[in-house]
């Protein structure tokens, strides 16, 4: 079995509601795959989602990105990455997030929130900032990968300033339900998701956790390897 090397390696900072919380059992059995993997075991062994519309989001894990997979500087280490994010979540309270609803973004289906909360938005930002300074700079194939997509001028800024596109103004809290789907697929894909998800979406969210996803090689699934709780920093689960 070859080892990845340490530059191979990414780390990112999502949201990720409770595995043992019904959205969360929901899109377990959606996507066919837990991202807290043996911690808590589930029999969705096959996807309920076609596998041909849940590859990407099952590769991630069920999940709201808050700062996007990036590689570790060489003079830092996970340890302090886990560290500074256990400190962070002890000195913020939860952020509102609100009930949920499916729609369609860029062509893929995702859970986002019925009403704008602005403060999702600042609370996005902080992370992203506060946490830049781990961030190693992209390399080439990083870059040219990135732009590859249709970014506009403020979103080209931002890949370059942050390592991602879709920050700050342009952040969107969304969790990814499915690959991009043909438009004469869409509304059978709705209605299977309205199914699926509409019994847990009318709770009143919040963003009360922060998980540490780890991916160990590009290509590979993303786990989740620590979580904290906002308010205490409490480290409620180390599954890697």
């Amino acid at each position: 079995m070859s080892i990845a090397q340490p530059s191979e390696r990414r780390h990112a900072i999502y949201y990720s509601p409770s595995p043992r919380h019904p959205l969360a059992t929901a899109a377990v059995h959606w996507l066919g795959r837990d991202p807290f993997g043996s911690i808590y075991a589930t029999d969705a062994a096959q996807p309920e989602g076609e596998t041909v519309l849940t590859s990407e989001p099952r590769r991630y894990g069920f999940h709201a990105t808050l700062k996007a997979p990036f590689r570790l500087r060489e003079d830092t280490s996970v340890e302090e990455l886990e560290h500074a994010l256990g400190s962070f979540a002890a000195s913020r309270p939860p952020c509102p997030i609100g009930s949920l609803k499916i729609d369609l973004i860029g062509g893929f289906f995702a859970l986002v929130p019925v009403y704008p909360i602005p403060t999702l938005r600042g609370f996005a930002a902080q992370i992203v900032e506060e946490f830049d300074r781990f961030r190693a700079p992209m390399d080439a194939g990083e870059l040219e990968r990135r732009m590859s997509r249709q970014l506009d001028e403020v979103e080209m800024t931002n890949l370059v300033t942050w390592g991602y596109p879709y920050v700050l103004d342009r952040f969107r809290f969304h969790m990814t339900l499915t690959d991009r789907v043909p438009e004469d697929g869409r509304a059978a894909t709705r209605a299977r998701l309205k199914e699926r998800f509409e019994p847990f979406l009318s709770e009143d969210y919040h963003i009360d956790t922060l998980s540490l996803f780890v991916q160990e090689h590009r290509g590979a699934d993303f786990a989740v390897r620590s979580q904290f709780a906002l308010k205490t920093g409490a480290a409620l689960m180390s599954v890697v």
